[in-house]
């Protein structure tokens, strides 16, 4: 193509504008509507002349698995869910005014082992299902015609993970017109060193790509963006010859006077518009958003933000969303992570796969750090339960029967896609690749602790932990080929296993999964390793040892929400030890939690039988007041206070007691009475702080329900409505199963009713569910028109409640 026809290609593309979207470049169209779906493996599921009018139509992102019915002979690594063989098709014209535009189509994830056909054209495979990619179509299309898409998704090998993946294009997908001369997919790359008061230089790659028969010489044109201002701060240009179909890196510093840092309270985010220009011509743009903010690690020391040493306060996440499945819509995740981060959360660990973009936008908004994570195994696949957790006989189907051939180009697209992002601090190679036996093995597991199952020891006809060194050393050089502003780190689960091996030494720093006894003298006999809890328990001992321990920079929870998957034996959905369930409700352990971690006072009380055991004391103590007349009942407080006074009916109820920091956990033992009970934090000065109450309730006798927003956006937005059970006087009834019934009128979609009870495998693929603890959660989403939308929740014998939303 001439550069003429070129620039006449692009006229579309200056009229129209740009649409900002994760490829980050071209003119990126969403491409979620009006897909044909079917659940078999169609024999000609790619060919154009197939009738697919028969197949359901839906709109992605799509999870079928979380369609599937729970059934105990399906495995519980995945909760008791099935996989399967399925095909997306979706018909689509490119207008002729696009002709001389280059055409592609980018999935942000499809789970898994995925091929891609246009007009009956296979133009790739991808067998990673938390991967995103992006195909060239342009040598199939016909423009000014129909256009087939065909996507075969091959998730037979439904027990291949240790936690639910769910199945099918459960992500966003984009169609991208761009011109022939384009930056390349995420193909703008910024640094921002020597960060001061004063200033800050910004460093920036651009990599162009012309996939034309001549060479073209463009201009490339960034400005950043001031966050409050909205002015341009900074700018420059540079001209760049790139050869005939190849791909060239320009690099740019600007400087940015008087900076906005970006930090955990204030998550500055200022934006780069980059501009491509052919012959004075517009060819290409984009923008995106970044922080400037400054990271150091030390062995001593531990972690800087800013120059502030600053303690890590992490939770573990996966990717699902309870009855959503694994296809979570943005402002799902937004509310789960403004829970976590009022809980006092400041840390996410991306377990153990990349996760949807939205959720690194949001962390960069919100003011999370990020531990962003490429695999859960290597070269050989881990043991996943199938009849039950940790019994019986296990599966050994994976991501490993792809690690080798995949590995390399898996890794190098998630730092490509992510390494913009402010919220990143580190990238992580792997999660408990070193499980003790499982399936590596050393000698030293005959005579060494380990704080993990290690059956029979050594076990000499297992793969040799010697190999670890090498795979580790393989994936760091990549890393740190493609960005060396962050370090490189991995979950070690069996570390005196992996001492004797290169692995730790290939690491940046060191992440140590339940080994919290081995800090102290790994600290001593490795003084200059970086070290931090990568996974930990719940206990109040590990988070000390976090807190006290100057060196020991933080700490990620198992887990911050629940999840579906590594379910224990039937009937259960998943993992049930979040500070979050299943529907985004804070627990009582996510209330422990946030008196050990938020810098804001908070006071919460739940209660149980008086235990037999004088000492037991609940973290997972439920908000609950109702019991026999005069039976002892145990009142444990959760908070950050001095002391806390415990009143009842307006009196006090015992002694005021001090916070007790061996046990974080403030009790009284008192016979019941109906009423109020209400606990009052006070600081040294006996002045209240905070406080936190509970009431009696009667018989359920009405349903409440209150949505987080009373207007929606018309395309795809959600509102999440908590659905409570009160009595007659308005106090929850946390005893309440009741089951509640949903209706809806106006331009919106059910997506599911979450009730978070971990043992409910009943459908939840309608319009009907139990409540939990007195509650539900209701996600409903616009379907693209503008109107009121009227939702109903009835149940029998109670008061109905009716809810209305706007979609605009």
């Amino acid at each position: 193509m001439k550069i003429k026809s070129l620039l006449s290609a692009v006229i579309l593309f200056l009229v129209t504008g740009i649409v900002q979207a994760k490829p980050q470049f071209g003119r990126a169209l969403l491409f979620n509507e009006n897909w044909r779906f079917n659940l078999s493996d169609e024999k000609d599921g790619n060919q154009p002349g197939l009738n697919d009018s028969k197949w359901r139509l839906l709109n992605l992102p799509h999870d079928w698995s979380v369609e599937g019915v729970y059934s105990p002979d399906k495995a519980s690594a995945t909760g008791y869910l099935p996989g399967g063989i399925a095909w997306y098709r979706k018909t689509f014209t490119v207008p002729d005014t696009e002709k001389g535009n280059n055409v592609f189509i980018y999935f942000e994830g499809v789970y898994n082992h995925s091929e891609v056909f246009v007009n009956g054209h296979s133009v790739g495979k991808r067998p990673n299902g938390y991967i995103s990619f992006m195909y060239d179509l342009t040598p199939y299309i016909r423009y000014g015609e129909e256009n087939l898409i065909s996507v075969h998704v091959d998730h037979s090998l439904d027990a291949d993970s240790r936690w639910y993946s769910g199945s099918g294009i459960y992500r966003d997908v984009y169609l991208i017109y761009a011109s022939p001369v384009h930056l390349d997919l995420w193909g703008v790359y910024f640094k921002a060193t020597n960060i001061s008061d004063k200033k800050a230089d910004v460093s920036i790659e651009t990599t162009m790509n012309n996939s034309l028969p001549d060479g073209a010489n463009v201009k490339i044109s960034h400005e950043i963006i001031d966050p409050v201002s909205r002015k341009v701060v900074a700018k420059s240009s540079k001209n760049l010859e790139i050869g005939a179909k190849l791909k060239e890196t320009t690099k740019q510093t600007l400087f940015i006077t008087s900076p906005k840092r970006w930090s955990l309270d204030q998550p500055n985010l200022y934006t780069i518009k980059t501009t491509v220009t052919l012959d004075g011509k517009v060819i290409d743009q984009n923008e995106q958003q970044i922080g400037l903010r400054d990271i150091k690690f030390d062995p001593d020391k531990g972690f800087a933000l800013n120059g502030v040493w600053t303690k890590v306060k992490g939770v573990c996440i996966h990717h699902d969303a309870g009855c959503l499945g694994s296809a979570v819509p943005r402002d799902v995740w937004r509310r789960r992570l403004i829970t976590l981060k009022k809980m006092g959360c400041n840390g996410i660990r991306m377990t153990h796969n990349p996760q949807a973009p939205d959720v690194y936008e949001l962390c960069d908004e919100l003011g999370m750090l990020v531990m962003d994570e490429a695999f859960d195994e290597w070269e050989f696949a881990k043991k996943k339960w199938i009849k039950g957790w940790n019994k019986g006989t296990p599966g050994y189907q994976g991501a490993a029967s792809y690690f080798n051939e995949w590995s390399d180009k898996d890794l190098r697209d998630m730092i490509l896609r992510d390494r913009n992002h402010a919220s990143i601090i580190m990238w992580s190679i792997g999660n408990e690749v070193d499980y003790p036996n499982d399936p590596y093995s050393h000698p030293i597991l005959d005579n060494a602790g380990i704080n993990q199952p290690v059956k029979g020891g050594y076990l000499p006809n297992n793969p040799k932990a010697e190999r670890l060194g090498g795979i580790a050393k393989r994936l760091t050089a990549i890393v740190h080929g493609l960005d060396t502003s962050r370090p490189v780190t991995a979950g070690l689960a069996g570390v005196v296993m992996s001492n004797e091996t290169d692995y730790p030494y290939a690491l940046d720093i060191t992440g140590y999964n339940y080994t919290e006894d081995r800090y102290a003298q790994d600290h001593t006999k490795y003084p200059d390793r970086v070290i931090f809890g990568s996974e930990n328990g719940h206990s109040l001992e590990s988070w000390r040892v976090v807190r006290d321990t100057e060196y020991i920079f933080g700490q990620f929870i198992w887990t911050g929400i629940d999840y579906l998957g590594e379910s224990g034996a039937w009937p259960s959905r998943g993992f049930y030890t979040g500070f979050l369930d299943f529907g985004g409700f804070l627990k009582p352990r996510g209330h422990f939690r946030q008196a050990l971690w938020s810098a804001k006072p908070v006071a919460y009380i739940g209660t149980y039988h008086q235990p037999e055991k004088k000492n037991y004391l609940s973290t997972d103590a439920w908000p609950l007041w109702n019991y026999n007349e005069g039976e002892m009942i145990r009142v444990v407080c959760y908070t950050n206070a001095s002391k806390a006074r415990l009143m009842l009916n307006g009196k006090q109820a015992g002694e005021v007691i001090n916070y007790d920091d061996n046990t974080g956990v403030i009790h009284w033992d008192i016979p019941y009475q109906e009423g109020k009970l209400e606990v009052i934090g006070m600081d040294i000065d006996n002045q209240e702080t905070c406080n936190y109450a509970l009431q009696s309730s009667g018989r359920p006798n009405a349903i409440t329900a209150q949505s987080d927003l009373s207007s929606i956006r018309k395309n795809r937005g959600v509102a999440q409505v908590v659905v409570q059970i009160v009595d007659e006087k308005g106090i929850p009834v946390m005893i309440s199963e009741d089951e509640v019934t949903c209706t809806i009128e106006g331009p919106v979609e059910l997506l599911g009713l979450e009730a978070s009870n971990n043992s409910d495998m009943g459908n939840y693929n309608d319009n009907v569910q139990r409540v939990y603890h007195g509650r539900l959660m209701a996600y409903v989403q616009a379907t693209g028109k503008e109107g009121k939308i009227n939702l109903k929740f009835t149940a029998p014998w109670l008061k109905e409640a009716t809810v209305t939303i706007e979609a605009k």
